[in-house]
């Protein structure tokens, strides 16, 4: 696979994981995703998707695309995967909520309509 095709393959699974994020969190107050342990686990789970996608996309790629926050969606994975017992909640509510709506914004002008070929 060329890089291209790799980083389109990447940008596919950082925008649906963006989006079953926001989907699981329509309409979810603080106070209900700090009481749903399944819920936290799925949407932690897709938050590192998200940022393992950023992690293996191409140096250029990112560099075309400064506005993304590459380095804080990757850091964000890093603590999920690696700093699992520091992972804060509400932080990570506040990220589902908020900096995942504006990463979709973000990823759907770059990202085709339909998955890359394997």
């Amino acid at each position: 696979m060329r890089p291209e095709e790799r980083d389109a393959a990447y940008l596919w699974d950082m925008l649906e994981s963006a989006r079953t994020v926001s989907s699981f969190m329509a309409g979810v107050s603080a106070e209900a995703y700090a009481r749903d342990r399944k819920l936290q686990l799925a949407v932690e789970r897709a938050i590192e998707i998200i940022g393992e996608a950023a992690r293996r996309l191409s140096t250029a790629f990112k560099e075309a695309h400064p506005e993304i926050p590459w380095r804080a969606i990757i850091a964000q994975r890093n603590v999920i995967a690696h700093e699992y017992g520091d992972i804060k909640q509400e932080r990570l509510w506040a990220v589902a909520t908020r900096r995942v709506s504006e990463l979709l914004e973000q990823l759907v002008p770059l990202v085709q309509e339909s998955p890359p070929e394997d």
